[in-house]
């Protein structure tokens, strides 16, 4: 008897197709359910009365605090349902495709724990495999200052499809401020027979208040990639999200959340008062600026779990990786790039040659 058969778990979900008995998978460009082996097609079926709805933040945080979350084991063993070997999952991912017979498959048992934060919305991914590669040719070929090797190199084929889980935030804000303007005022200042223009900085109060309101701030609860670089994805076209539906992960990648709802409202808290700051010293003005106090009070805060389509792959340049990843729904590219020292240095030598002719016409040399 085969003894890892029995530990397995038999939690996996699979969407086998009406015609051929296949695997459905979800097909980017038509946006629906597609069998690879006999043509059928299949529209995803949303309830009527479905809908994505935020979720009271407070009331989740008491919630998962009066839980008690089970320990998470790294590996997970499910029953493949079509040729029923025993698939591995690691770590945070839910959804692969059997090693053994290509079956995409899905752990249920993540997605409905009861001390796991429901998924409210999947945003489907509308780039293509082919799209992505080349929205990742043009970054590279845009890339100043990157060596010519890494710049015109090939694009391999394997790009991974993944849908990379998401907090987002509504939040109302209401700040008050008080500091000072600072204004640089130029005069003309005699000293003997020679006239100067001197500068001063001057100082005025300045106070204030306003009403801000935060919608769909995004938080990403993946640590397996830099959060710098999955920030400059954005922005996400979130009105054309479904509500969550496991057909739409099928045939692709995702992974849960391992940055908890907790986390990630700090880590959305923080960028709401970097925000914040920043306009008030946009509302104070002048040349600089000085805050004293600021004070702010967040209201009516909501949140929503949102699995996002992203691309990733990983190329390689002097022996060391470089990530570049690929908004699935807008084709915006970010990524690490490689740098040319002899590019960047010819361009501070003729910067320098620039300058230096510059200061000769001006002073009379020529």
């Amino acid at each position: 008897m085969d003894e890892s058969a029995d530990r397995a778990e038999p939690t996996g979900r699979t969407f086998p197709c009406e015609r051929c008995g296949g695997d459905l998978v979800f097909e980017i460009g038509a946006q629906e359910l597609a069998c690879p082996y006999c043509g059928f097609a299949k529209a995803i079926a949303l309830d009527e009365d479905a809908e994505i709805c935020e979720q009271d933040l407070l009331a989740a945080l008491e919630s998962q605090a009066e839980l008690r979350t089970p320990e998470e084991t790294e590996t997970h063993e499910i029953i493949c349902p079509s040729c029923h070997a025993t698939v591995v999952f690691r770590g945070t991912l839910t959804a692969s495709r059997c090693a053994y017979c290509g079956s995409p498959i899905q752990r249920d048992d993540t997605h409905r724990a009861e001390h796991r934060v429901a998924v409210d919305a999947v945003l489907p991914f509308a780039v293509e495999g082919d799209a992505a590669r080349g929205a990742v040719r043009r970054w590279l070929r845009s890339l100043w200052f990157a060596p010519r090797a890494f710049a015109h190199r090939e694009v391999p084929d394997a790009v991974a499809d993944v849908y990379l889980p998401y907090w987002t935030f509504d939040a109302a804000t209401f700040t008050r401020y008080a500091g000072e303007r600072g204004t640089v005022r130029r005069r003309r200042a005699k000293r003997g027979a020679r006239t100067s223009s001197e500068t001063e900085l001057c100082w005025t109060p300045a106070a204030g208040a306003f009403q801000r309101l935060f919608d769909e701030l995004p938080v990403a609860a993946d640590t397996a990639l830099p959060r710098p670089l999955l920030r400059r994805l954005g922005p996400w076209p979130f009105a054309e999200a479904y509500p969550f539906r496991p057909e739409l992960l099928a045939g692709h990648l995702a992974k849960t959340y391992d940055v908890s709802l907790a986390e990630g409202w700090k880590l959305a808290r923080q960028r709401i008062e970097d925000s914040l700051g920043r306009q008030v010293k946009r509302r104070i003005g002048g040349d600089r600026q000085r805050i004293h106090t600021l004070w702010t009070r967040v209201d009516a805060v909501s949140y929503k779990h949102v699995l996002l389509p992203v691309w990733l792959l990983t190329l390689r340049h002097g022996g060391r990786p470089y990530r570049v990843v690929v908004n699935g729904a807008t084709g915006e590219v970010q990524g690490e790039r490689a740098w040319s020292l002899n590019k960047i240095a010819a361009a501070v030598v003729g910067a320098a040659a620039a300058a230096a002719a510059i200061g000769l016409v001006l002073s009379g040399g020529f």
